[in-house]
Parts: C-alpha cells; sequence; structure tokens
C-alpha cells in the first residue's frame, strides 16, 4: 500500500514511547512521542525542517523562540525551520503527541523507549522511506 491510513488518534493515546516513527516519505514523516510527566523533548532547532505537533492527551507548554504558550489536549503547533522550541509535559499524566517533520529527521521505523535513548542516540534521517 501507498502512503498511510490509520486512526491516529488511537495510535497516539496508545504510545508509550518517547519516539516511534510511523511512517517516512520523500518529504514527510509521522512520528508518535510520549512525554512522562515533567519530561520535555528538549531545546532543539531544525535548520531545515518544519515540524507540526498535536497534543492528543496531557498538558503542558511550548516554547518557541523564548515565548512559552500553554498547551492541552486538541492543540497544534506549528514550528518554522530555524526556529528554537521546547515541549514540556507540565502535568501529572502522560502527554501523548504526534509530529510531523517536513522533510524526515529521523530513522524510518525507530523506536526510542526513553528520552535517554533518544539523548544516547546520533542517528538522523538516512534517506530511506517506508517505500
Amino acid at each position: 500500500m501507498k502512503g498511510f491510513v490509520a486512526d491516529i488518534e488511537n495510535l497516539t493515546e496508545e504510545n508509550r514511547e518517547f519516539r516511534h516513527v510511523l511512517y517516512t516519505g520523500k518529504n514527510l514523516q509521522l512520528v508518535l512521542m510520549a512525554l512522562k510527566p515533567g519530561d520535555d523533548i528538549c531545546v532543539e532547532t531544525h535548520k531545515t525542517h518544519d515540524q507540526f505537533f498535536r497534543i492528543e492527551e496531557g498538558k503542558g507548554e511550548v516554547t518557541i523562540d523564548g515565548i512559552t504558550h500553554k498547551v492541552k489536549s486538541g492543540t497544534g503547533i506549528l514550528v518554522p525551520a530555524g526556529t528554537l522550541h521546547n515541549l514540556k509535559n507540565t502535568g501529572t499524566e502522560l502527554m501523548t503527541i504526534y509530529t510531523l517533520y517536513g522533510p524526515p529527521n529521523h530513522v524510518d521505523k525507530l523506536v526510542q523507549g526513553t528520552k535517554a535513548m533518544a539523548l544516547a542516540s546520533s542517528e538522523h534521517f538516512d534517506g530511506k522511506s517506508t517505500e
């Protein structure tokens, strides 16, 4: 099958991995994330990648170029390439998220169970897509 069709809300809510790459196209990548209470994605900048986040469950805050916004279930966030950003779970429950990178940022089908695993990794998109 070409493309990706699934119940993204259900997949996102069931995900417990810090990062789980579901699908990688030539120009876009779909990734699930789960942040434990108090956890964040780490301050980062993607020089050539736009990124979209959708919060499915939980609450927290996103900081984009030094401006912090409260976020909760249902919030969408768009971070343009070259923008310093961080997303943090400030709640008491797991925050579940899906994110889209354009172009892809991670190796296809990557699963990193914890933030520590992600921080210890030096992987980057290798040009191989799902199809």
